[in-house]
């Protein structure tokens, strides 16, 4: 078995101050998360596969079991797979270790069973769980547990995304609470300096090779929108005719428009002259006061051009978001450098299940006055997803092999774990997706 690696870059940004055993609890916590996010289903659920780019639940759980398992099997050399037949279906797209099942496909095998899924799930959490109590991790492996676990996270997202697509409305979350009580804002503009901005990564905790390294570039004074664009923003643009005018396309966003019937962002539907979402708080009215979301960054792009606005680069957005102008200093969050909490933001933790209204978190806005940078809807800016100059991959096959027809999304959903986001992480998704939790803001040459 090829082993996992982590390159000598790696190591001179994940220096975490994490303990083994904070990392035994870490590891903890996030199984059993994993687990509520599961509990919910029926059994038949956990196997349904509705688009090429869904995947079962059952797969996530094998598959963030599997990975868990590759570094048991580095980590013990007389360690004995659990079941090897399970490999070829549970690797995802990493060549080192052979062939991989077609994703398109995953929900076509129904063995191993959701039960066997289940049961490898438990059998591989209490195994890493024994390793992690002893207190016996070198400094290269527990970087590679810090990436498992945080790989975890970024599937536990995914599984809130497919789990939307496979039942909507019909899933009904473990534990459920109300958004925070927000009358309805007005959109404005804050308008930030240019000059140079270092970009990127100065922390010492966790963070992945392509947020590195940490670099100057330059901008031009700009402005952005102090909140995401609003579902009402948005029926505006739709009720104007949108989506049937293409001179507010990209020749591809058109394409994709007329090939897939695009109407309105995904998961809406129009029933006599009202609009009405289906998602995880039931079949609603449309709130005109939430951020849109489930739109690509062909929609994105195309709204901005009718509005005559332009979308944020990742740069612009990031300064936005993290730039402290009166001491000079980047901080880790909008609001600083404390973790998030249920006051800065709507994240996984929440347990909301859906998007606040904008102007919801008044302590989690940045220096400038932008709000909701961090949770509720990931924002998708103009920028290519490539590596930052002077990139060197700290993983092998993990982020660097998608340099290619992708956008950069920047800020978290609420799906996002905790101890996933901060102001410098880069999502990327390819240009005509919305299944996933997108949203946007605009933004103003000065």
């Amino acid at each position: 078995m090829e082993r996992l690696e982590t390159h000598e870059y790696e190591k001179s940004f994940s220096t975490s101050v994490l303990s083994t055993y904070s990392i035994a609890d870490e590891f903890k916590k996030l199984r059993n998360t994993t687990l509520e996010i599961v509990a919910p289903l029926e059994k038949d659920d956990y196997t349904v596969q509705t688009a090429p780019y869904v995947s079962p639940p059952k797969w996530h759980l094998g598959h963030t079991s599997w990975l868990f398992e590759m570094l048991l099997e580095q980590i013990d050399k007389n360690y004995k797979a659990y079941d090897p037949e399970f490999s070829k279906y549970l690797n995802s797209y990493y060549n080192k270790f052979g062939d991989q099942h077609d994703k398109a496909s995953r929900g076509s095998v129904s063995r191993p069973t959701t039960d066997e899924m289940l049961t490898y799930y438990v059998a591989i959490t209490d195994k890493m769980a024994g390793f992690l109590d002893a207190g016996r991790l070198d400094e290269s492996t527990r970087k590679l547990v810090e990436l498992g676990i945080h790989h975890e996270c970024q599937h536990q997202e995914l599984l809130v995304y497919d789990i939307q697509h496979i039942l909507a409305e019909r899933y009904r979350p473990k534990t459920k609470r109300h958004a925070p009580e927000s009358a309805p804002v007005k959109q404005k503009q804050v308008a930030i300096e240019g000059g140079i901005y270092n970009m990127g990564y100065s922390g010492r905790e966790f963070c992945y090779d392509i947020e590195m390294p940490e670099h100057k570039v330059y901008l031009n004074d700009y402005k952005i929108d102090a909140f995401p664009v609003s579902a009402g923003e948005y029926i505006r643009f739709i009720e104007s005719g949108g989506y049937g005018d293409y001179r507010h396309w990209l020749s591809d966003g058109w394409n994709a428009v007329k090939k897939n019937r695009w109407e309105s962002p995904m998961y809406w539907h129009k029933e006599d002259g009202t609009w009405y979402v289906s998602d995880f708080f039931g079949r609603r009215k449309v709130d005109p006061n939430e951020p849109v979301r489930h739109v690509s960054f062909y929609e994105a792009d195309a709204y901005c051009k009718w509005a005559g606005r332009r979308l944020p680069s990742e740069a612009e957005w990031e300064k936005a978001a993290c730039w402290n102008e009166e001491k000079q200093t980047k901080t880790t969050f909008p609001w600083g450098n404390e973790p998030p909490s249920e006051n800065h933001a709507n994240l996984l933790e929440s347990h909301i299940w859906g998007c606040s209204r904008l102007g919801s978190y008044p302590k989690g806005a940045s220096h400038y006055g932008c709000h909701q940078m961090i949770g509720d809807v990931w924002e998708w800016t103009s920028s290519e997803f490539v590596g930052y100059p002077g990139f060197k991959s700290g993983f092998s096959e993990y982020n660097d092999k998608w340099f290619t027809n992708q956008k950069v999304l920047r800020g978290g959903s609420f799906a996002t774990p905790q101890i996933s986001i901060r102001g410098s992480y880069r999502n990327f998704f390819r240009l005509d997706e919305r299944w996933l939790f997108s949203g946007f803001r605009c933004a103003d040459d000065a």
